[in-house]
């Protein structure tokens, strides 16, 4: 089948679930949508999916990160209300202080329980499936 010129596709982006002091670190988006939100962004042209990750969170959170493991993929079309992304998610690990940059307003560490209610898109599944192992 041929590609129309008016063919849209999904946007990739990632997510990094860091693990940081004793919980996992999470930004205060300072633009829409609102909330608190995994480190993470756009994956550049030209660029892959592990450098967009360590990119993402580098800007957001001023850590250099390690890369774990890749922990799963979402693409529900509605995860994101702004257009229709798949991200990739990656668990990884980060030492120093964190800062928050970028499109970040504040950075905050979080526990399981501890979790904060205005999750940013559908980062509250994420951080689920994270915690009770689910993928």
């Amino acid at each position: 089948m041929k590609a129309s010129s008016k063919q849209r596709n999904p946007v990739p982006t990632v997510d990094v679930i860091i693990r940081y002091q004793g919980g996992i670190l999470l930004i205060r988006r300072k633009n829409p949508p609102p909330g608190w939100a995994i480190p993470g962004g756009f994956v550049d042209y030209g660029e892959t999916l592990e450098a967009a990750a360590a990119r993402e969170a580098k800007e957001e959170t001023g850590l250099d990160v390690r890369l774990v493991r890749q922990f799963h993929c979402y693409s529900d079309p509605s995860r994101d209300p702004r257009q229709h992304t798949i991200s990739t998610v990656f668990v990884a690990e980060a030492s120093g202080e964190a800062v928050a940059g970028d499109d970040a307003a504040k950075v905050g560490v979080f526990t399981e329980a501890g979790l904060p209610d205005d999750l940013a898109f559908d980062h509250k599944q994420i951080l689920e499936d994270f915690f009770t192992g689910r993928y």
